[in-house]
């Protein structure tokens, strides 16, 4: 095991905690700094994994901080960007310009991109949610007047005649 300095340390830390493997933060220290370490010595450095449990204090909180702004700040990640897939998109398309197939499927892929965008808007639900969340509340609603009628019935009602499915229609008015 070769004998680390703090900043590979906190650079092995960090990029744990950025979900990054062992193998892939092995390979980014021998990239960065020309040390070539094994996986399980970069795994005594993820305080997640048992072989973690004794890891220092100060990069034990560098571990759960760089943790928690990763998972909040999801915009520094370019593919999680709106821009960089439309930028992508349009990359793709401008290279497809001769078939007519692949340029159609990106365009659909856009066009999926912002329909996903423009339903996650302020409310966060789909179209389909919304309808379904709209018709339970109407049968609450009408549940609600089944159970506690107004004291009186407005007039379209007097007309309304109820059948259940084995009866017939009467062939005398009914008054």
């Amino acid at each position: 095991m070769a004998t680390l300095r703090e900043p590979i340390k906190i650079f092995i830390v960090q990029s744990l905690a950025c979900f990054d493997t062992p193998q892939q933060v092995a390979d980014a220290v021998k990239q960065e700094f020309g040390i070539e370490i094994e996986r399980q010595q970069v795994s005594a450095y993820d305080p997640t994994k048992s072989m973690g449990k004794n890891l220092s204090k100060k990069l034990k909180e560098l571990f759960d901080r760089t943790r928690k702004d990763f998972k909040e700040n999801t915009e520094n990640i370019p593919i999680a960007n709106k821009a960089f897939h439309f930028k992508e998109l349009q990359g793709m398309y401008e290279d497809y310009s001769k078939n007519k197939v692949m340029r159609a499927k990106v365009l659909k892929q856009a066009q999926s991109l912002i329909q996903m965008g423009s339903t996650t808007g302020t409310s966060e639900l789909s179209e389909k949610e919304q309808i379904e969340i709209e018709m339970k509340r109407l049968e609450l609603e009408k549940l609600k007047r089944e159970v506690n009628p107004p004291e009186s019935r407005p007039p379209e009602e007097d007309y309304k005649i109820s059948l259940n499915p084995d009866e017939e229609i009467p062939n005398e008015p009914i008054l």
